[in-house]
């Protein structure tokens, strides 16, 4: 339901009425939307609450503030200790000139499940919506507050945070003009792996028709694993790793203990995959919220009737190098131990010398750490759901310059159409030509047109077949099957879950 308010627009969802921004260039944008209490004093560490109502018409021109962390990122709000109000929703929809409601797109942000907001500028909703979309974005709970151990609490508050915001979007949209019945989830990177949780956890079944997830890491913890982190922390921090011991640490205190354990997981990891990628908080298999790694769920038919389109970049970890995410590897001795770190068959490391001959050993470290984290896992999802019967496509981003490489997050600018907002010229590799922005268009549409019907625009993954949608300039490209070498390298190599990041022999 909505009325006009002067020259505004006021919507009224369940809890209150609302008055965003706009609307401007045809979007309104209506901001920092509570979907649920503030997760903070007695509702620390518990499952998210409902939002209270409130009376009058709510401010809904700002983004909330976001989830306790130490990340400052271009043009996005930073977290002030104090900030509470952390569970929000953002809605960016057009001016409705339309018949009847329109798809939903349900973004989930990224940020190794440790920082990032929905404020990002390169996750601003306005391009989407003028093709026809109502978005929605979310902050949830990240870091320690969100995915941390803590004895007699949900490991997973940040994926129950995301299915609360799922569950204000059926309860709520159509007071945007949104259709709560054709609602498409999407995310990258760990926004990406909770979309995939997400798809496994049969307590929200039916909250969305599509997902869309963009390099899916191959990134989650036993509870086992889960807790001898918590006590790497709560040591940090001072106290005993105990409910009674963690609830007493505010939370920037939790914030700075982390961020030295992570520093310190170089030299001294608490499992072996964080000598080479210090990511320290990750969805758990804890047999409730999350029954099992996604990746056997979904095998296993457990999302068969959720559309999927799954992508990857080409060079997921030159990214993560060229920001000091990941350790280096320079000499064939550093990257024998490497391989064996992750239980990664001796013969890969051999395949990949022969198929990049000419490469420095840092070269193919990242090319392989990047298959081994995202690429091929990633591929596994699109194919592992078709097998099982469900119906998903397969795309990698491949549009290279000069200047820029098809490394992690490179893609998202482009399908948000977003190419000059503040920050994305380091993850593009420069200002945008006229080639990009067309290269933009087209991915922004296979967005839409996915969450519209559920068919992005190039054959779907079968049974059988592998079709692969490269995203390229000056054109894009559309293998029938995908027969690179590199999966063939990777036929016999299986994710192992008792060690995250890790691969070991075996079928999968």
């Amino acid at each position: 339901m909505n009325e006009q308010s002067g020259a505004e627009v006021v919507f009224w969802p369940a809890r209150g009425r609302v008055q965003g921004r706009g609307p401007t260039n045809g979007v309104t944008a209506v901001l920092g939307i509570p979907y649920a209490a503030a997760p903070f004093g007695a509702r620390r560490f518990r499952e998210p609450q409902p939002a209270p109502a409130w009376g009058g018409i709510r401010d809904c021109t700002a983004f909330g503030p976001i989830s306790p962390q130490s990340a400052e990122l271009p043009g996005a709000p930073v977290w002030r200790p104090g900030d509470e109000n952390v569970l929000t929703v953002n809605v960016w929809l057009p001016e409705h000139t339309h018949d009847g409601a329109l798809p939903v797109f349900f973004w989930i942000h990224g940020g190794a499940y440790t920082f990032g907001s929905s404020a990002q500028p390169d996750f601003d909703g306005a391009a989407l919506a003028r093709a026809g979309l109502v978005v929605v974005s979310c902050n949830y709970r990240v870091g320690f507050e969100g995915f941390g151990h803590v004895p007699g609490f949900s490991d997973n508050r940040g994926l129950l945070d995301q299915a609360a915001a799922l569950r204000w979007v059926q309860e709520n949209i159509e007071a945007f003009g949104g259709d709560p019945g054709n609602v498409t989830v999407a995310g990258h990177s760990s926004g990406a792996g909770s979309v995939a949780c997400l798809m496994a956890m049969q307590q929200i079944k039916g909250l969305f028709r599509r997902a869309i997830a963009h390099s899916v890491p191959n990134a989650f913890y036993t509870v086992e694993l889960a807790a001898a982190v918590a006590e790497r922390i709560a040591a940090e921090a001072g106290v005993a790793p105990t409910a009674e011991g963690l609830l007493s640490v505010p939370p920037q205190a939790l914030v700075a203990a982390s961020d030295k354990v992570a520093a310190q997981c170089r030299a001294v990891p608490v499992a072996t995959i964080h000598t080479y990628d210090p990511v320290i908080f990750q969805p758990v298999v804890d047999g409730e919220v999350l029954p099992a790694d996604p990746l056997r769920l979904i095998a296993s038919g457990a999302a068969r009737d959720v559309d999927l389109l799954a992508c990857h970049t080409l060079e997921e970890c030159w990214f993560l190098h060229a920001v000091g995410a990941v350790r280096e590897v320079t000499s064939e001795a550093e990257l024998e131990e490497f391989a064996e770190a992750l239980r990664l068959p001796a013969n890969l490391v051999n395949d990949y010398r022969t198929s990049m001959p000419d490469a420095p050993v840092l070269d193919r470290y990242l090319s392989m750490f990047g298959d081994a984290k995202f690429g091929e896992y990633t591929t596994r999802l699109a194919e592992h759901h078709a097998k099982a019967g469900g119906r998903s496509y397969l795309a990698r981003f491949a549009r290279r310059r000069a200047d820029a490489r098809p490394w992690h997050n490179a893609d998202i600018p482009f399908a948000f159409g977003n190419l000059d907002a503040l920050g994305a010229e380091f993850l593009t590799g420069g200002p945008p030509d006229e080639l990009d922005h067309a290269l933009s268009q087209r991915m922004l549409c296979s967005w839409a047109d996915f969450a519209a019907t559920g068919d992005p625009g190039w054959p779907a993954v079968t049974a059988t077949t592998t079709p692969v949608k490269s995203w390229a300039l000056p054109h894009d490209h559309l293998t029938d099957d995908d027969t690179s070498p590199f999966r063939t390298q990777w036929r016999n190599v299986r994710f192992d879950l008792l060690h995250p990041g890790r691969a070991a022999t075996g079928h999968r």
